[in-house]
């Protein structure tokens, strides 16, 4: 390619499960850019999600593509294979520029001993204490701990290296969006930590534009952020410090920046994000998953009839499947049981009960957040469904797509990077 792509500053992943809404999500982002602010889309799904609904790469691209001709966009946008790995990523490269490379199961496989060894002699500069940039406090990483990051990380690492020669060689240098994803995995990382994995990325020759580590606190899908908010403002503040000194140091890309997974409805630590990237003018990279399926639900409920019968319905195959549905997403849900109101109870709902117990409103005492975790982890039984599903989805276009957009505006982005 003549020149690389590069992913702007703001940027905001956003899931579409059925492939409807691509217009309703970059009308969000079209608010922002008439606020003030450049936040470009990404449009992610990843290999598991294609499987579950019987979808291809090509699918997104295509709703991306029209997207953006019908509503004019003029700005860079992105299509997302989302969470691939050596295995997976074949399927993904005719269709995608940008590629989110999880290598969170290869943490703490560790790599040969001669390599570890070598990438500690080698990087014997990161021995002492450092001071970053716009923090007052410093650390200090000893040799123990650079030998101890590198068993740790090396491996996975050398992982993305293998999938990023393999998506250059089929697409071309600088003609995609490297990121690489380490925050499903079970332990934060240190910003010490991050700053040995930056070195090693470089040293394998990832040019990545965004990383996605792991934060301390819970984030689950669909619901807000569990933890401590001032511990997340500082390990955030440092980790953008950290990236600030590799890429001065290391060589990485220029505008590489944190990417915050699982980044749906953490409202609680929003404000935190946005004074962060003020005070150091930094970028970030906001991936809200699938939200946008849980307001076609709503969107369902609320327009009633057909629509609220139908959203009735999947929450009776969610209840009675429930297990089969929360088991792939163990680690990113927290579901009550005892929360659970029975089928029949919801059955009973009117459009009002049905909205109001699943959309996300802070402080609404009918918002029922298992319930929203359970019907965000079931989008399979609304795929089961097919033409049924998608034909609502259809004649219902007007209020879903006022939901989607609202949502992704008000609730993430307008908060992440207006301030507001």
């Amino acid at each position: 390619m003549s020149q690389a792509l590069i992913l702007g500053k703001y940027s905001v992943g956003t899931g579409d499960r059925f492939g409807h809404q691509a217009r309703a999500q970059l009308t969000a982002c079209l608010k922002a850019l008439k606020a003030g602010k450049e936040v470009i889309p990404v449009w992610n799904k990843s290999n598991r999600e294609h499987n579950l609904i019987g979808s291809e790469p090509g699918a997104v691209r295509e709703a991306a593509d029209a997207a953006v001709q019908a509503l004019g966009w003029k700005l860079p946008y992105f299509v997302d294979a989302d969470h691939i790995g050596e295995q997976t990523v074949d399927r993904f490269l005719g269709a995608c520029d940008f590629y989110t490379i999880d290598v969170a199961d290869y943490i703490g496989k560790p790599a040969p001993e001669a390599e570890i060894q070598g990438f500690v002699k080698a990087h014997g500069h990161l021995l002492g204490t450092l001071h970053l940039k716009g923090i007052d406090e410093a650390f200090t990483i000893s040799s123990t701990e650079l030998e101890e990051t590198a068993r740790k990380f090396l491996f996975a690492v050398k992982t993305a290296g293998q999938v990023y020669r393999k998506i250059e060689a089929a697409k071309g240098k600088g003609s995609f969006v490297p990121e690489v994803s380490m925050d499903e995995t079970d332990r934060a990382q240190s910003p010490a930590e991050l700053l040995i994995i930056l070195a090693a990325l470089a040293g394998e020759g990832i040019p990545i534009q965004t990383i996605a580590p792991k934060f301390s606190g819970r984030f689950n899908k669909g619901v807000d952020y569990v933890g401590d908010v001032q511990q997340f403002e500082r390990e955030f503040s440092l980790d953008v410090a950290a990236i600030a000194y590799a890429v001065e140091h290391f060589g990485l890309p220029a505008n590489l920046k944190l990417s915050v997974h699982s980044g749906s409805d953490k409202f609680s630590i929003y404000p935190a994000i946005h004074r962060v990237i003020q005070r150091f003018d930094a970028g970030v990279h906001l991936k809200t998953a699938g939200t946008t399926w849980l307001e076609e639900l709503i969107g369902l409920a609320e327009a009633g009839g057909e629509g609220l019968v139908l959203a009735q319905e999947i929450y009776a195959e969610a209840f009675a499947h429930r297990e089969e549905l929360c088991g792939p997403y163990a680690t990113v849900i927290d579901i009550d049981p005892g929360r659970l109101p029975s089928p029949d109870t919801v059955r009973s709902w009117a459009s009002e009960e049905y909205t109001s117990a699943l959309r996300h409103v802070p402080g609404n005492p009918a918002y029922n957040p298992s319930l929203r975790q359970l019907l965000h982890v079931a989008f399979k039984v609304a795929g089961k469904m097919g033409t049924r599903y998608l034909g609502l989805l259809e004649s219902n276009e007007a209020v879903i797509a006022r939901n989607v957009t609202e949502n992704l505006y008000e609730r993430h982005m307008a908060p992440v990077f207006l301030g507001r």
